[in-house]
């Protein structure tokens, strides 16, 4: 992808923030809908637990990469750079707080790790729906920084959009293949998976109307690099480091972190 196909998207978005904010984070939900049909390979006896943890690991490795370098490239330095280092700490911190109540407080459950969240919930929601809200807690904060990059800029809105809708592929197979585990419904999976990437949207178009304010904009940066931060650090990284696949995690994230940084410099 080169600088007509970046042309192309910023004049379909039209130099609007929200905008942008909308086509991105749609293209990164559809993106994310399609990495589910990944599960179509799986489908059968070969889709045993043990036979899945390398894709998620690596899916997910993957993404880490992308979000690290995001948070930095397009939210959190050029914040900094805007405003000085108070707003953007200040929205950082915040990020990672809110991420970790919703952690904290909405009931979940990882492929490895298994169950978090208020314990009495677990009995009360179904388990397909407990590995897609893991999914969508993780998708969240991609929303939310795709919103805030288009409302700082337009063109760094679609280069982490991209990025994000790129690394979202793998989500989206990360997401169906539990789903698909735990339930046994293919359809389930795959609608989960959509529904997951559609998250994103929510998140994005609200963080893109606060870039109408000056003196909130560097603080919802800083929001959107905490939160993914929060996200790498405490759920997508240790994820990928409980089966075994350490070695093949951290080569995919690397592979992600290179492919955001070719991204930002070649677009940015």
């Amino acid at each position: 992808m080169g600088a007509g196909s970046l042309a192309y998207l910023e004049s379909v978005s039209g130099g609007n923030p929200v905008i942008t904010a909308l086509v991105m984070s749609t293209l990164a939900a559809v993106l994310t809908g399609l990495g589910g049909f990944g599960v179509l390979l799986i489908h059968g006896p070969t889709s045993r637990r043990e036979r899945l943890a390398p894709v998620i690991d690596l899916g997910l490795g993957f993404s880490s990469g992308v979000m690290i370098v995001a948070a930095f490239t397009s939210l959190l330095l050029p914040a900094i750079e805007s405003s000085g280092v108070g707003k953007p700490l200040a929205g950082f911190v915040l990020g990672a707080v809110v991420i970790h109540l919703v952690n904290e407080l909405v009931p979940h459950e990882h492929f490895v790790k298994g169950f978090e969240g208020p314990e009495r919930a677990r009995t009360k929601v179904k388990a397909a729906w407990l590995v897609a809200l893991a999914i969508i807690i993780h998708n969240l904060p991609e929303g939310l920084s795709i919103g805030a990059a288009s409302a700082y800029s337009v063109r760094d809105g679609i280069v982490i959009g991209l990025a994000i809708g790129i690394q979202d592929i793998p989500e989206g197979l990360a997401v169906a293949i539990p789903v698909y585990a735990t339930s046994g419904s293919l359809a389930r999976a795959l609608a989960i998976s959509w529904m997951s990437g559609a998250s994103e949207i929510l998140t994005a178009v609200p963080a893109a109307l606060v870039g109408y304010s000056p003196v909130l904009l560097p603080v919802a940066m800083g929001f959107g690099a905490g939160a993914m931060i929060y996200v790498v650090s405490h759920e997508a990284i240790p994820e990928t480091h409980r089966s075994g696949h350490e070695g093949k995690a951290t080569l995919a994230f690397f592979t992600g972190f290179i492919v955001m940084l070719v991204l930002d410099t070649m677009l940015g």
